[in-house]
């Protein structure tokens, strides 16, 4: 019992790559774990980037299928698992919506990662407007600004890991983050005191 203990928390300690080499060499219990890592902040970015919570989900098992196929084959220092998922993400978002046309923002209580489910009614409801002020103005950017701002400002990712992510450079990420950040604050300007946004 003890030593069973000892191994789901070395596996829950493990890097995200060695999770996906255990599970590409069968580990069904290494996919439960990179998921549950994965999965969730996938959800909240796709769920951004797309307005659409239903398409969000079926982006993120498609990325998510991707992944798996991969996992026998996957070679160190290739690029990190978060990264490379986040990529084929983010790509598959941007096909959608290629496809698709804009999406028009989601109704509050359907986003994904917005609301925090602690406080009382009056704080839901606070939480799901600011929420929806804030989709409507990210659904506004321009589809790469949307992008590199919602890596990081919301998912909190380095310069760096978005241009691998967008396949660009860092100097056009921080163009990219500036600009919209500039756009949202000017679009989030006439709600700053009723939800207390800042400026960053």
């Amino acid at each position: 019992m003890r030593m069973e203990r000892a191994s789901l928390m070395a596996q829950t300690e493990a890097p995200d790559e060695v999770l996906l080499r255990r599970f590409g060499a069968g580990e069904a219990v290494a996919a439960r774990e990179l998921s549950e890592r994965l999965v969730p902040r996938l959800l909240g970015y796709a769920s951004r980037l797309l307005g659409d919570p239903a398409e969000a989900e079926d982006v993120v098992q498609e990325a998510m299928l991707r992944l798996w196929r991969i996992a026998p084959e996957w070679e160190s220092g290739r690029a990190q698992v978060s990264t490379w998922v986040y990529r084929v993400t983010t790509n598959l978002c941007t096909d959608r919506l290629r496809r698709g046309g804009r999406q028009k923002p989601t109704a509050p209580e359907d986003m994904v990662g917005f609301a925090d489910p602690a406080p009382g009614a009056e704080g839901v409801l606070d939480a799901t407007e600011k929420a929806a002020a804030l989709q409507a103005a990210l659904q506004e950017l321009p589809e790469r600004q949307r992008q590199a701002v919602v890596l990081r400002h919301i998912e909190g990712l380095s310069n760096p890991e978005i241009a691998v992510i967008m396949d660009t450079g860092v100097e056009a990420v921080e163009s990219l983050t500036a600009r919209g950040k500039r756009a949202l604050t000017a679009a989030l300007m006439p709600h700053r005191e009723e939800y207390g946004y800042q400026d960053d």
